[in-house]
């Protein structure tokens, strides 16, 4: 009887219980520009993932902002003016909940500064 008196203790506390994991938070990311050339990768966080080249820092600013693109924070560098519009979006789900944003960039330099990175592949 002994055998089963730590199972029926882990049956009865909750700390036994596997923890709850977070909602999958991932994402296809896509960038189309006047040249023809498109790029697509894909993101997931928490854990980190995908083809995403820089998958961590993408993650993190997308942490910052609670998952939403309209609100990453530029990071200011300076960028030639010239007029290479490039289209992105991505599509997908954040924690769990669904998520598709579109927008347009003057060109690659204004997409990366904009979306703090996470349109940088």
């Amino acid at each position: 009887m002994a055998f089963f008196e730590p199972i029926g203790a882990c049956v009865l506390a909750l700390a036994c219980m596997a923890p709850a994991q977070p909602a999958e938070s991932t994402f296809q990311l896509t960038s189309h520009d006047t040249r023809g050339r498109v790029g697509t990768v894909s993101l997931t966080c928490e854990p980190t993932g995908g083809s995403h080249p820089r998958r961590g820092n993408a993650c993190d600013k997308l942490s910052e902002v609670d998952g939403k693109f309209d609100r990453l924070r530029a990071e200011p560098r300076a960028c030639t003016l010239e007029y290479n519009p490039v289209d992105v979006s991505a599509v997908g789900k954040w924690r769990g909940e669904p998520v598709t944003f579109r927008t347009s960039y003057a060109n690659p330099c204004v997409a990366d500064n904009e979306s703090a990175g996470v349109f940088t592949f």
